[in-house]
């Protein structure tokens, strides 16, 4: 039952906060905090428990959960965990109390209702990292929606309807087409086996004809590139994290653009092998002109959590490239991205919150000069700004040169033209950290610098950076088990050739 008790303590700690907010607010915040640190704690020892120990080649699961709940149409409320949701799990509940932390005093409205919406996105990306049957997995994925929608709209800025309302339609509108290709697949099982299950494990072995197969991987496909995002199905995210509470634009950069890639490992790449050979030149494709586009955009931003949030659709481009590349190495690179670009990035919308906080403004235009007055947050944003574009030494690094040494075994062409967007988050990366920190201090800025509370985030995501980009070992060693089973089913012929 420790799957299961991940879920509940989130969804019992979001509506004690709610309640005891009522008669004190700061109670109510250190409830949240407890919550996500207990799951926190919980993951970790299971991480701890099973370092080093030898997984029997029989066994997929770390951990599972699993009985029936609606037999009469084959559902069972199945949750699994391997490597690859154990690591992001760990992200997540690393962010949430992150998220937590930077909104101790930006909410000052609704505190209860905003830390149960904010616990209950945090049970949804649980669910979603752990669903093993399908029908669940919607589930959690829908879980996920309407809390998001109030943070948005409820916290967020000037243009927070505009804002909420489109990513809601994007996201509702992809995650039906989803919904119509997981039914299609129980159907088609049931016709082939006789059984009618949403169970992963069964329908992974579900006979398909190539055009039924390239039909519902697409609509797996529409779904997860919506979230991740992918060109040319982002353009809800620069409004949504502009308009976003800094909690929203953690939670929203960090770890729902996870669940996207994460349901591309997890369900596109074993369900539909034959298609996701086929297609993996045009997906590679995608995915460099995301890298493209994505960091081309974010220089010319002018305010600053805009340019964070184009950032995130370049650095996703990266993780498209390296699941599709269909080789292990890329793969392992595609998660260490993710992993990495959700502290980073992460970082980046915390210390836009802390500036526009003290300044009242996002525009590059208006700052300047900060060094001068706040030097440790400043030094802290020159960090987080080199790690985005790929210092050697912080995670990202490690992600994107995985990345990249594996789409170069699969297509040369489109690795070099990937390597320009580097060049690109150069000049953004750049941008952000001579706009905002460095040069005259024209508006005669006096601000005061980080606080015991902001050090202790901001310091924290520094080491984790730190702790990846100089010893990734652990992690790959977590994710290695897993992500050898998803290249077994999708890209055996990589296998072979190794």
């Amino acid at each position: 039952m420790i799957l299961l008790s991940l879920i509940l303590i989130l969804l019992v700690g979001g509506i004690s906060s709610w309640i005891v907010a009522r008669w004190h607010v700061t109670v109510a915040r250190w409830i949240a905090v407890a919550s996500v640190g207990a799951d926190l704690a919980v993951t970790i020892g299971v991480w701890i428990a099973n370092t080093g120990r030898s997984q029997p080649a029989t066994q997929r699961w770390l951990e599972e959960c699993n009985f029936n709940w609606i037999s009469q149409f084959g559902i069972r409320f199945h949750l699994a965990l391997d490597g690859l949701s154990l690591a992001l799990l760990l992200l997540t509940y690393f962010l949430g109390i992150v998220a937590i932390l930077s909104s101790w005093t930006e909410i000052r409205q609704r505190v209860g209702f905003f830390h149960f919406n904010l616990l209950w996105v945090l049970a949804g990306i649980t669910g979603v990292f752990l669903a093993a049957d399908l029908f669940v997995f919607y589930l959690f994925w829908e879980l996920m929606l309407v809390p998001m929608y109030f943070l948005i709209g409820i916290w967020g800025h000037e243009r927070r309807i505009y804002a909420a309302t489109k990513f809601f339609l994007f996201t509702q509108l992809s995650g039906l087409l989803m919904l119509i290709a997981i039914i299609s697949l129980a159907v088609l099982h049931q016709h082939a086996t006789g059984v009618f299950t949403f169970d992963y494990e069964q329908l992974l072995n579900t006979t398909l004809s190539p055009r039924s197969a390239r039909l519902l991987m697409l609509g797996f496909f529409v779904a997860f590139a919506v979230k991740l995002p992918a060109f040319p199905f982002h353009t809800w995210l620069p409004d949504a994290h502009t308009e976003a509470p800094t909690a929203g634009s953690v939670i929203l950069a960090g770890l729902l653009l996870k669940t996207g890639a994460y349901g591309l490992i997890r369900f596109v790449l074993p369900l539909f092998p034959g298609p996701s050979r086929e297609l993996a030149p045009l997906m590679m494709t995608v995915g460099v002109i995301g890298i493209l586009y994505g960091a081309v955009l974010a220089v010319g931003q002018t305010d600053l959590k805009r340019l964070v949030a184009y950032t995130s659709v370049s650095h996703m481009g990266f993780v498209l490239l390296g699941i599709f590349a269909g080789n292990e190495i890329a793969l392992e690179g595609a998660v260490i991205q993710m992993i990495s670009h959700g502290i980073s990035t992460g970082a980046l919308f915390v210390l836009a919150g802390l500036l526009q906080e003290r300044m009242h403004t996002r525009e590059i235009s208006q700052m300047g000069g900060l060094w001068e007055t706040m030097p440790a947050l400043s030094g802290a944003g020159l960090l987080f700004a080199m790690a985005s574009l790929g210092l050697p030494g912080l995670g990202d690094f490690v992600g994107e040169f995985l990345v990249l040494l594996g789409a170069y075994r699969a297509n040369i062409s489109l690795t070099v033209v990937a390597t320009l967007g580097l060049l690109a988050a150069t000049l953004y990366g750049l941008r952000f950290a001579q706009g905002a920190f460095h040069g005259p201090n024209l508006h005669h800025w006096s601000l005061p610098d980080m606080r015991l509370r902001e050090s202790t985030i901001l310091g924290s995501m520094i080491l984790c950076l730190l702790w990846i980009g100089l010893y990734p070992q652990p992690i790959l060693n977590t994710l290695r088990p897993s992500l050898a089973a998803v290249q077994q089913s999708a890209f055996p012929q990589e296998l072979a050739r190794r």
